[in-house]
């Protein structure tokens, strides 16, 4: 059923009376998202989310199922449950959110019973790889700000799996700032799967009338010269630095503005002369290592202000004097011209101009003009507190900033970002100082001055920050810039970015057909979406199969070594073209357990049996396929999400006490990078060691995967200290060793022994087999088996309290006195330990 307008406002059987003021542009771009997959780009401030909404209210009614509209940050989906919940006629329990602030076996509950949910895409991700959540209901998927769907965001492992799972999907990717160019606006839409483009612009004529001019101001500042003097010192460094690279042969630049892209060309040649060994290669990059932590510094005292450069100098010396200082670290303290310009900047008394001239500015407007509220970005949190002490003198003013805490700033909670906010739009104070954070989305209430402390180098965050002015009425926008300093690059380059953005969102308006034509013939269509996708990005490695996703037999494991030291690799993924029966093929007539597979010390029972009292499943299957349970912390590479494609594969995400990857009650993996081996053997780090040990303890056949290029080669070890690591891993723990070329091989690997274990009978365990453990690790055993509580945090618990029942009858303030024990931790151990058992494995109300 299409909406209607009435009396000014929709009317829809799923819209609260009044909720949302008729624009026919909104109903325009509604009408057209909720046919196709569709980009909707709007001007900032606009209501974007009103139209996502028109679109979820149709979807729901006429189609039925679940909405999902995913949003980047905590504070912004909060905002938009709270928008829903206005605006729907729908249950509010049954519009919830996800964020990680929810314990993932909650988020599963309410998945089931909810009718909209609100979401990071982060969270998202997980539960989709842990086989939380089920796609296949949703019935729309909105992707808000959606510009950041490029590289490895979650946006696109989401719209991925929405577009293979849900049984009737559509999409919508909202942003008033798609793209810099073209070809980014085509990769979003590509990305998300989206075929169709809405525009709307401010020369629109039904857009026009709720958009006000938008005054800019440059105010162009003079440095003063003892600031100067403190840059050119730092500058006279860099070049310095440079010039060493530049003998080695890896630049040909020496000029302190080296720019960020001319680095990372650098950057390259250094890493190639690393894999060829040759010592010139980590030399370069720990200078090239004081050149960023110079530049950085340079931008500090130009742009930010010689407080922030004293604050960042304090945590330099700082890491200098921590155990496992870099050499960087350590001659960047060192250098005379950078103590040089410590010194003068201690002795700096006076604060940069631009303190002083946003005071000015901000008396005007809130004085002089009489407005009423001001906000002021800052790209660094140190300055956004200085600013906030400092006009703090002559206006109410608060900060607004991330949730994560970073070195001397503890950052703001969801609620407390909440409750600052609140009082903006309620009045209580007239400004506003914010990082970025405020940029994207918030409902930030229409102020009269939008004060840009510095520019921003990109066209997306100048536009996301212009928008929280104009909206009612005509606003002004003021950029500081600091002559001669790289706040005059910034400027240029987002002026110029902003330009073509503009060009290329008339383009797409005025081209849509030709556009959506592109993105149809570029898209292969979402029928054959599953077949032309590579597995996790790796278009081009050694043993991709044929369609490019490694999805039928494992047979492409010939370069897959056990038992020691790593041999040659061949690349060929193909079991037919050698005549090889293939990995899995030889599981199955092995699958009585007595392969020679198997870990090197013959343990454990011929005939592939155990006893498996108290075994605990991790992940559910239909009968048909496997389970493999990845440690939370494997997020970060793609094998979790490779291996939660794959037909006959159901993945669990949990934060393993052992391993990294459970393959079954009696193999766990332990995944390492050559780096990271290599950094066991030369750093004096023995936890590989230890993990692997622990390993040990708990599962019968413990697996080690060396993943990446040449171990010998890699690095100058010696190849005598790998062959002893290896030899100490195999006959010290008994554990297997394989080496994979890549992240897609592993992935490989991991879904080959997890079927040879599952189909010869075995089931999958996060706490291993049976195994004699001493009391105290018994003790341990128990205590961390509860959720939250990990073996560090056990033993912490038992420490402090002497004894397992000591732990579970303690109170929750005395849990909280534990190092490393939060609310959340000890809420877990108290309503474990004290619910009623009511047989299904879930408390008693």
């Amino acid at each position: 059923m299409a909406a209607t307008e009435v009396d000014g406002h929709v009317e829809h059987p799923l819209l609260e009376d009044g909720a949302i003021e008729q624009r026919r542009y909104q109903t325009t771009l509604a009408a057209t998202a909720r046919e196709d997959d569709t980009l909707v780009c709007l001007p900032t401030g606009l209501g974007k989310t009103a139209v996502s909404l028109l679109v979820t209210a149709h979807r729901l009614h006429e189609v039925g199922g679940k909405a999902l509209l995913l949003a980047p940050t905590k504070p912004l989906t909060q905002q938009h449950a709270d928008f829903y919940r206005s605006a729907l006629t729908i249950p509010d329990d049954e519009i919830v959110v996800f964020t990680g602030d929810v314990r993932p076996d909650d988020r599963a509950a309410l998945w089931t019973d909810a009718t909209i949910v609100v979401a990071t895409p982060q969270v998202v991700e997980n539960d989709l790889v842990g086989n939380r959540i089920d796609l296949s209901t949703v019935t729309h998927l909105t992707f808000d700000e959606c510009h950041r769907a490029t590289g490895d965001y979650a946006y696109n492992y989401i719209a991925e799996r929405y577009h293979e799972d849900a049984d009737d999907p559509l999409v919508t990717a909202m942003s008033a700032s798609p793209g810099d160019d073209e070809e980014s606006i085509l990769a979003v839409c590509e990305n998300l799967g989206v075929d169709e483009v809405a525009v709307m612009t401010e020369d629109d004529a039904d857009v026009d009338r709720y958009t006000h001019d938008t005054e800019l101001d440059w105010i162009r500042i003079e440095l003063p010269e003892d600031v100067v003097e403190i840059r050119d010192a730092l500058n006279d460094v860099i070049k310095d630095r440079l010039s060493q690279l530049k003998e080695m042969g890896v630049t040909n630049k020496s000029s302190a503005s080296v720019s960020e892209r001319e680095i990372n060309e650098i950057t390259a040649k250094l890493r190639e002369l690393m894999s060829n060994d040759k010592s010139e290669g980590y030399t370069g990059m720990s200078l090239l290592a004081e050149v960023r932590k110079l530049r950085t510094a340079v931008t500090y005292v130009e742009t930010q202000s010689v407080e922030v450069l004293r604050r960042y100098f304090e945590r330099q010396k700082q890491a200098a004097r921590s155990s496992g200082a870099s050499k960087a670290d350590q001659r960047l303290v060192s250098d005379p011209r950078v103590r040089e310009a410590m010194r003068k900047a201690e002795d700096h008394d006076d604060l940069h101009p631009k303190f002083r001239r946003a005071r000015m500015i901000l008396a005007e407007t809130l004085g002089i003009d009489d407005g009423e509220r001001v906000i002021v970005f800052t790209e660094s949190r140190d300055t956004a507190e200085t600013l906030t002490d400092f006009l703090g003198e002559h206006f109410s003013v608060e900060r607004f900033v991330g949730q994560s805490d970073t070195e001397g700033s503890d950052g703001m909670t969801q609620s407390e970002q909440q409750d600052v906010l609140e009082r903006f739009r309620a009045g209580e104070f007239e400004v506003l100082v914010s990082t970025s954070v405020a940029e994207e989305g918030l409902d930030v209430p229409e102020v009269d001055l939008v004060l840009f402390y510095e520019p921003v180098p990109t066209a997306i965050r100048a536009i996301q920050r212009k928008g929280r002015t104009g909206r009612q009425a005509s606003g002004r926008v003021a950029v500081l810039l600091a002559e001669d300093t790289r706040d005059e690059a910034y400027f240029w380059k987002a002026r110029n970015d902003q330009k073509r953005m503009q060009s290329e969102l008339r383009t797409l308006k005025s081209s849509a057909e030709e556009i959506e034509a592109e993105l149809i013939d570029d898209q292969t269509g979402l029928a054959d979406y599953d077949a032309s996708r590579s597995v996790s990005d790796g278009e081009g490695a050694d043993g991709a199969a044929e369609d490019g996703n490694s999805r039928g037999e494992a047979g492409g494991q010939s370069g897959t070594r056990t038992g020691g030291a790593p041999g040659s690799q061949n690349g060929d993924s193909s079991a037919e073209d050698d005549g090889q029966a293939g990995l899995d093929a030889f599981a199955r007539q092995q699958g009585d357990g007595s392969s020679a597979a198997s870990s090197g010390d013959g343990s454990g029972d011929a005939d592939g049996t155990s006893d498996r009292d108290g075994v605990t499943p991790a992940a559910g299957t239909d009968g048909d396929g496997i389970e493999i349970v990845v440690d939370q912390r494997e997020m970060d590479s793609s094998i979790a999400k490779d291996l939660s494609r794959r037909d006959g594969v159901e993945t669990g995400l949990e934060t393993l006490a052992v391993g990294d990857y459970v393959a079954s009650d009696r193999v766990v993996v332990e995944r390492k990078t050559v780096t990271d081996f290599l950094d066991t053997l030369t750093g004096g780090d023995r936890s590989m060691f230890e993990q692997v040990g622990d390993a040990a303890r708990h599962y019968a056949r413990p697996v080690v995967i060396i993943e990446g290029g040449d171990l010998y080669g890699a690095r100058n070890v010696h190849h005598k200290a790998i062959q002893g690591a290896l030899a100490s891993l195999a006959v010290d723990f008994g554990a297997s060793i394989m080496q994979t070329a890549d992240e897609a091989e592993t992935a490989d690997l991991l879904e080959t022994l997890a079927r040879r274990e599952q189909e010869s009978g075995r089931e999958v365990s996060v706490h291993g087999e049976k195994q004699s453990k001493t009391l105290p690790e018994q003790q341990e055993y128990v205590v961390s088996a509860i959720a939250e509580v990990g073996p560090v945090i056990a033993r912490s618990l038992l420490a402090h309290f002497g004894s397992v029942a000591a732990v579970m009858t303690a109170e929750k303030e005395a849990l909280l006195d534990v190092e490393g024990v939060g609310d959340v931790t000890a809420e877990r151990i108290r309503e474990v330990a004290a619910a009623e058992y009511d047989g299904d494995g879930a408390p008693d109300d």
